[in-house]
């Protein structure tokens, strides 16, 4: 439980969150909490900062695993009660998936992704190959320097045509520049893990494409799911999630020193 006396308060009559009324019935302040966990962690430093904590609390983000957990130690009380609100959004969203079959329809819509991202682009997986999809990407960073891009990798690049694009994202963008006040370009990998899955989708602020397996053959990369901006947003919380656990890989060097799976 969190050290500090609980007091009533009419927070659900206001219509705030369970994660938020868990707060103001300790009364605790954002900073408040986030010194408190800090004090809990291990390390001295929880990683929750008052801005993350509160967009939890609004519903912008959805708390991972492991913050999860932290928070309902913290609170003392279960995830399916402080983060209904979180949840509830995604089954509640009213948007229609729409099933992308063919190599063609497919790479349209990734390729479309890209060229409609205005605020953020993620990209998951270590597969991609396909020359003229990756070729838009490197063309929306030219274009758009304040285009906020995640390039996560699962093991290293499966093919050289991938690690070649990966050498032209460091040379477009210095993933270390903050000259627009914020860093734009993060290339992280996880490494190979058994209990890791692998992950694949690419998605903007507005829309995604999740690849399945296909539906006309056992070899084709031929199928996948085009989702609009309520999942989207969900998924590039994913894959910041993704990149803050996963180990850097901005620089040449470090590029150059992954190994290529196939040639």
């Amino acid at each position: 439980m969190a050290g500090r006396a609980r007091s009533k308060s009419p927070a659900a009559a206001l219509g705030v969150s369970p994660l938020r009324q868990a707060r103001l019935s300790i009364p605790a302040t954002l900073e408040q909490v986030c010194e408190d966990l800090d004090k809990r962690s291990k390390e001295g430093l929880s990683g929750v900062t008052p801005s993350m904590l509160s967009g939890w609390e609004l519903g912008k983000h959805i708390t991972s695993i492991r913050y999860r957990k932290m928070l309902t130690d913290y609170y003392a009380q279960p995830p399916e009660v402080l983060f209904a609100h979180q949840d509830q959004q995604l089954t509640a969203a009213s948007e229609t998936p729409r099933l992308l079959v063919g190599h063609h329809d497919l790479r349209a819509a990734m390729t479309e992704v890209v060229r409609d991202a205005g605020q953020y682009l993620a990209v998951v997986g270590s597969r991609s190959r396909d020359a003229a999809y990756l070729d838009a990407i490197e063309a929306a960073l030219v274009q758009r320097p304040e285009l906020a891009h995640y390039r996560v990798l699962f093991g290293p690049p499966r093919h050289q045509v991938l690690k070649d694009h990966l050498l032209r994202l460091v040379k477009i963008r210095d993933p270390h520049d903050r000259s627009l006040g914020l860093k734009t370009l993060h290339i992280g990998i996880v490494e190979d893990d058994p209990g890791t899955p692998e992950r694949f989708f690419c998605a903007s602020e507005s829309t995604a494409v999740v690849p399945i397996p296909s539906l006309t053959s056992s070899e084709a990369f031929d199928s996948g799911v085009l989702f609009e901006a309520a999942v989207a947003e969900r998924l590039i919380d994913h894959a910041r999630q993704v990149y803050a656990g996963a180990r850097r890989v901005e620089s040449d060097q470090a590029l150059r020193d992954l190994p290529t799976v196939r040639s």
